[in-house]
């Protein structure tokens, strides 16, 4: 495999121009057009004002020269119709007359909107060297309005790739963003943290990415051929063999301009290529360079949270009960589900713990998304339990649960529900501490929250009130946290509601109702903990 340094290509500026000469004389129609070509530019000709109209929008042309007195409608009307469409607006116009020469005649062309106006006779060295001072100017404010849009274009990209939460999506959006901005086949390699090689392709305009197969070795060659152990972004060209070698099955017919990327030493790598049939221009490298950085510091930041959230959710999960009690004549089942998108782990928790013939099963939450709310969850699950070690006593236990947030972390609020039932004969105790109450349901499909309970923990000094109640045989209680119901667009007390009718029709096996009751609502910008026991039948 070969490659090569990219070297800038010749300037779009230098290139020959196609002008539309406007004349109805032949003569000077034909004198002016071979002046034209004698300096290397492409003349295309026309003899009236709504000829020269037609060939404007159907040809573009790079400049307009325009006699003013035409046969069917003035070269100023000819030239205020070219500015004022938007599409045309950016056409230099130069007029040229040899009839509207006095100073008025210039002052209203140039009011109408010419860029430059001759009066004849004129000399040939002064009406090319007009016509050049003309297209430098026209073609340096196309250069930085075309510059500019790609600029935005370019920002644009770099935003939705920092927006991107898998890798997948991350290189859908480069190779997709590179093709549009350069108007090129593009294809895009990567070896993101995770070691899976990926590569993407993607065609001008709109084609959208292609996912295919991708080779780790022969990315990690590339790398190393071009930037070698180092750190660093180079941009080079490779020939149409080489880069199939590469990205095998491309679309590209000529050769391949590209750039390398990786931020640091011993980071993951990434490649940008796009098609080079024609040539790139300076402007054009430097949007490919840009890309490359950009894309090699989204593939970094998006390791590094998906790093991070792995580590939160392993510390979170540590957290929690490692497993629940087999307890005769309750079915037990349960969930915990992170909030999509939060790298830190927060303080939902459940409880489950066999005490003799009773068992107490727990839910609650601590305010905030932080590792201190974790690490003031642990302290109150630990302090309950500790509270537990005695005679049970459930206002107690709250009371206890209150003292400590109070006294070792002031501010901090919490929610905990606690339910202590006996599964041979249900009869239950429940204290509740500012938490959603829990749904008992019975068998015969009847489903309703229990009454609002105590003060939530860490306001103030409160007495904590303990309930009685009966579970029958066959009946079941759901306990879960806020995460589950709390949506930005749906009022609290509707999706409480549909919380209390997906109860009302709880499957028999209740590993199943907890998989229906998440998939309900979705994917969560909170944590949910939720924990759903039945009391056995025909005890």
């Amino acid at each position: 495999m070969r490659w090569s340094a990219v070297m800038p290509e010749r300037s779009v500026n230098e290139r020959p121009a196609t002008v539309l000469v406007v004349d109805d004389t032949p003569a000077k129609l034909y004198i002016l057009s071979s002046w034209l070509r004698r300096a290397g530019h492409r003349v295309v000709e026309a003899t009236g004002g709504l000829e020269a109209l037609a060939k404007v929008g159907e040809l573009q042309p790079d400049l307009v020269v325009l006699d003013v007195r035409l046969p069917d409608i003035s070269g100023y009307e000819v030239c205020e119709q070219i500015k004022a469409d938007p599409v045309t607006s950016s056409i230099p116009v130069v007029q040229i007359s040899g009839a509207a020469i006095t100073s008025a005649d210039r002052a209203e062309g140039l009011e109408r909107g010419a860029d430059a106006y001759l009066s004849e006779p004129v000399e040939p060295d002064e009406f090319t060297a007009t016509i050049e001072a003309t297209l430098r100017y026209y073609r340096a404010r196309r250069r930085a309005e075309r510059m500019s849009a790609r600029m935005v274009a370019l920002t644009e990209v770099t935003l939705a790739m920092n927006a991107a939460g898998t890798f997948d999506a991350l290189l859908s959006v480069a190779v997709e963003g590179a093709a549009r901005i350069l108007d090129r086949y593009a294809g895009v390699l990567a070896l993101p943290p995770d070691g899976l090689a990926r590569r993407y392709t993607a065609v001008p305009p709109d084609g959208a990415a292609v996912s295919r197969s991708a080779s780790a070795d022969s990315l990690t060659a590339l790398a190393a051929m071009v930037l070698g152990a180092s750190a660093g972004t180079e941009v080079f060209t490779l020939s149409p063999d080489d880069w199939r070698k590469v990205m095998p099955d491309s679309a590209a017919e000529g050769g391949i301009s590209a750039v390398v990327c990786r931020t640091k030493i011993g980071r993951p790598m990434v490649c940008i290529g796009v098609e080079g049939r024609l040539p790139l221009g300076t402007d054009e490298l430097t949007i490919l360079h840009q890309l490359g950085q950009a894309l090699a510091l989204a593939v970094d930041a998006l390791g590094a949270y998906l790093e991070e959230h792995t580590i939160a959710l392993t510390l979170q999960r540590s957290l929690l009960p490692q497993r629940i009690p087999d307890v005769p004549g309750l079915e037990i089942s349960w969930r915990y589900q992170p909030a999509v998108d939060n790298i830190e782990v927060g303080g939902d928790f459940y409880e489950v713990l066999q005490l003799g013939e009773r068992v107490l099963v727990g839910i609650g939450d601590v305010q905030g998304h932080s590792l201190h709310a974790a690490t003031v969850m642990a302290e109150l699950r630990h302090a309950l339990r500790a509270s537990l070690l005695g005679a049970v006593d459930l206002g107690a236990s709250m009371a206890l649960l209150n003292d400590v947030l109070r006294r070792y972390h002031p501010g901090m609020t919490a929610t905990v529900c606690l339910i202590l039932i006996d599964p041979e004969t249900g009869e239950a105790e429940l204290a509740n501490a500012g938490h959603i109450p829990p749904i008992l349901m019975d068998v015969h499909g009847g489903a309703r929250y229990h009454r609002l309970g105590n003060l939530l923990l860490g306001v103030g000094q409160a007495a904590y009130q303990v309930d009685r109640l009966t579970i029958p045989e066959g009946g079941s209680v759901l306990m879960f946290t806020d995460g589950l119901i709390e949506d930005r667009d749906t009022p609290l007390d509707q999706s409480l509601e549909i919380a209390r009718q997906l109860a009302e029709s709880a499957d028999d096996d209740l590993e199943l109702f907890c998989e229906r009751l998440i998939g309900r609502f979705g994917a969560r910008e909170d944590d949910v903990a939720l924990v759903v026991f039945r009391r056995a039948a025909g005890r």
